[in-house]
């Protein structure tokens, strides 16, 4: 009885020494999750709780209106989550004989630290990550497993090919789209290279913080190539022209933006996220004198304006300085045929509003300029202000011809129908897409009564407004199950831009926070 009594006892001890192991063990000291990727890092994003991230997004009303049901995040509670992109590869995909749209594949690691056993992480990594990339392939992929590096080695293979890979070592996992990405990281970890801690650019994640990022000066300039491609295929037809722009754009970044950063916390509304443009010290001193925030009484009223799916707020001091700051802080060191083009891109980007001459257009307006966009039946945007010049402002525009008034508005469109404006007794303007200017006229009923207040009330020299409806079911689709096919919710944002002497500070709130915007993206691919 002693003896069988004693075995009990020294079972219940081992059992209870096993958990408090298991105790201490996921609850270790949190890692530095700096540390663990290389300082060539183009783009770098952290988390010291994946959980708490993420839990916003599920407890937000549009997320819940589209889901099936909520997901679980318990699994993920605690895990702290760093992400890399250490390169990027673009190719073209045919869409038929005669177009072909750009793509961009980030090479990346993700490397998650559980704070658990090795074989805990090594089941969430056969489970969790199993899922997830079938999921992004959209097919179950063969799997295959071995020893390597000292660790457990897992790689998806899809049907198409493209493949996944995982290093599970301890407590971290290792995951990425490119083994060169994990063996990178892996060598900062031998002490073979250096990791984006010792750089100083990347400071250590505040605890209020869900979430942080970093986006290198190259990091930036490699992005830039890729949007430059992009615009310079809708912007003009001509080779030279669209040879032109894929050089500027990247050249303009490199020579106005050193780096980037971004925080999310969590508020009342959802998600904040900040982003910091930091621009070098005399550029960013121009920047901040030259386009500060109108600091008197504004003069536009936005009782006017109609519901439309996003408004931004130009609420400059000088709009006509600004801009002239703005371009001719970019045409300095160009070669003639980027020069050329930096002449011609801006009328290229306004003519859709009407706008043939962009200094006469900013030199006859008051204060306070307001642009829309809505995509309700074809695209729809405008542009509205309080006019200072009529007669200045009517020889800046495009030639148009009066047309029939609708309910004694007065209707001018140019020979092709493609732009209209309105001149309710020379007293503002409102000019942009005739579906756009429409709005106007057809009594369109007003934006929200709480964007009028935030307007009314910013003192930022850009604020812009808005609301979708895509975000909210693509996340729900990634995270959990849509209610139905066609299910949808609006999400909504609130943004406002100010020059500081570093840069450019951009604070947003929104329902689903730009992790969301992220999530919604991997949905799309």
């Amino acid at each position: 009885m002693f003896q069988r009594r004693r075995i009990v006892l020294i079972s219940v001890f081992i059992c209870v020494h096993l958990w408090l192991l298991a105790l201490v063990s996921c609850s270790s000291k949190p890692t530095d999750m700096r540390t663990l990727v290389p300082s060539d890092t183009l783009v770098y994003l952290e988390t010291n709780d994946l959980g708490a991230a993420l839990q916003p997004i599920t407890d937000s009303k549009p997320f819940n209106e589209v889901a099936k049901k909520k997901p679980d995040l318990s699994t993920i509670k605690g895990v702290q989550l760093a992400v890399a992109i250490t390169g990027f590869e673009t190719s073209e995909e045919k869409v038929n004989e005669e177009q072909a749209i750009g793509k961009i594949q980030p090479h990346f690691v993700a490397i998650a630290d559980t704070h658990a056993w090795q074989f805990q992480t090594t089941r969430f990594a056969e489970q969790k990550l199993g899922a997830f990339v079938a999921d992004i392939y959209d097919s179950e992929p063969t799997l295959e497993e071995h020893e390597k590096g000292g660790g457990h080695y897992l790689t998806w293979t899809a049907k198409d090919g493209r493949k996944a890979f995982a290093l599970v070592k301890g407590s971290l996992i290792y995951f990425g789209n490119d083994e060169s990405s994990i063996e990178k990281s892996l060598a900062v970890a031998r002490g073979e290279a250096d990791s984006i801690a010792k750089t100083g650019k990347v400071p250590v994640s505040d605890p209020d913080t869900l979430a942080s990022g970093y986006v290198s000066q190259d990091g930036v300039a490699q992005i830039a190539n890729v949007f430059a491609l992009k615009l310079a295929q809708d912007a003009s037809d001509e080779g030279e022209v669209q040879s032109a722009i894929a050089s500027i754009v990247p050249q303009l970044v490199r020579k106005n933006i050193t780096d980037l950063r971004w925080t999310a916390t969590k508020t009342d509304q959802g998600y904040e996220d900040k982003w910091q443009i930091v621009m070098p010290p005399e550029r960013a001193e121009l920047f901040e004198k030259d386009m500060a925030a109108h600091p008197g009484e504004k003069s536009y009223r936005f009782s006017n304006v109609p519901d439309v799916d996003s408004v931004t707020f130009y609420n400059f001091d000088d709009p006509a300085r600004a801009w002239q700051t703005f371009l001719g802080s970019q045409t300095a060191n160009l070669t003639d045929p980027q020069a050329k083009v930096m002449k011609i891109l801006p009328t290229a980007l306004l003519e859709p509003y009407g706008i043939a001459d962009i200094k006469g257009f900013l030199q006859s307006l008051r204060p306070g300029i307001l642009t829309g966009h809505a995509l309700m039946e074809g695209d729809q945007f405008f542009v509205s202000a309080d006019i200072a010049n009529a007669d200045r402002l009517k020889k800046s525009m495009v030639p148009m011809q009066l047309k029939s008034p609708a309910e004694g508005i007065r209707i001018y469109e140019d020979s092709d129908n493609s732009v209209a404006a309105v001149y309710p007794g020379n007293t503002f303007l409102v000019s942009g897409s005739p579906a756009g200017v429409g709005l106007w006229s057809q009594g369109e009923p007003d934006i929200p009564a709480s964007w009028v207040t935030k307007l009314g009330d910013t003192t930022a020299p850009v604020t812009s407004i808005g609301k979708e409806i895509q975000t909210a079911p693509d996340v729900a689709e990634m995270l959990s199950e849509k209610k139905t096919e066609n299910a949808s919710a609006t999400t909504t944002y609130y943004s406002e831009t100010r020059f500081t002497k570093t840069g450019i500070e951009r604070k947003t709130t929104s329902d689903l926070g730009f992790l969301g915007w992220m999530i919604a993206q991997l949905a799309e691919e």
